[in-house]
């Protein structure tokens, strides 16, 4: 998943993030509230880790711009042990959970696997389209049942389609998403071409029922 943390701690924030990296998923952090309100303005994340009390303002105000402009993203609030209006507020607002600090980094796995399932996965462990099925906490692609090997970036690619089958996306979007928010600075997008082209060719091969259709001058779609 890509993941965003809005946490003015800097080394609560550098624990979680490697340790999210270690699970292979894409980390993007902000340490105050205007970076964090610009963060979630200017890209989306399938799961926002939010403190509430932030340099500059209240994270709660962040959470209102993500359920206006992303109400499809996971938010998990991170709180102080004793703030209990907090969690109360955010979960009346649309977070998903919270977490109190200090928390066990296994703990909050658990709770960002629990919130993918309920949200993306419907409350199963894999995501089906057509004669595919992935297992995201796995990182596992079957086709009819046996398993196709692919790359980090084939992986996080195909899961990005299928939890948005049919829907068009566009060069930009995609390669933020799967390659960082840092990516908008690039000369080029011309390598998601070549990523495609090979994530296409596996599962032609495996006799995928899906298929990346390529629209000219926009992006790419799963049909």
């Amino acid at each position: 998943m890509k993941i965003l943390i809005v946490e003015d701690e800097p080394e609560l924030r550098k624990v979680v993030q490697r340790s999210l990296e270690a699970s292979a998923h894409r980390v993007e952090y902000a340490a105050d509230y205007p970076s964090g309100l610009r963060k979630v303005e200017d890209y989306s994340y399938d799961c926002i880790l939010l403190d509430i009390m932030l340099p500059g303002g209240n994270g709660l105000d962040i959470l209102k711009e993500i359920k206006k402009l992303h109400p499809e993203t996971s938010v998990i609030i991170l709180s102080a042990k004793d703030a209990v209006d907090d969690k109360v507020t955010g979960l009346d607002l649309g977070a998903d959970d919270y977490l109190a600090k200090p928390f066990h980094l296994a703990e909050l796995h658990s709770r960002i696997n629990s919130a993918l399932r309920r949200r993306v996965q419907k409350g199963e462990s894999h995501i089906v389209y057509k004669n595919l099925k992935i297992y995201p906490e796995d990182r596992i692609l079957k086709i009819n049942e046996q398993e196709v090997l692919l790359n980090r970036k084939e992986y996080d690619m195909l899961y990005y389609f299928m939890v948005r089958p049919g829907k068009l996306l566009q060069k930009t979007t995609l390669a933020e998403s799967i390659w960082g928010d840092h990516i908008d600075q690039a000369d080029s997008l011309d390598f998601i071409y070549s990523q495609v082209k090979n994530l296409r060719k596996k599962l032609k091969e495996n006799h995928s029922e899906a298929d990346i259709q390529a629209v000219y001058g926009v992006g790419y779609k799963l049909v």
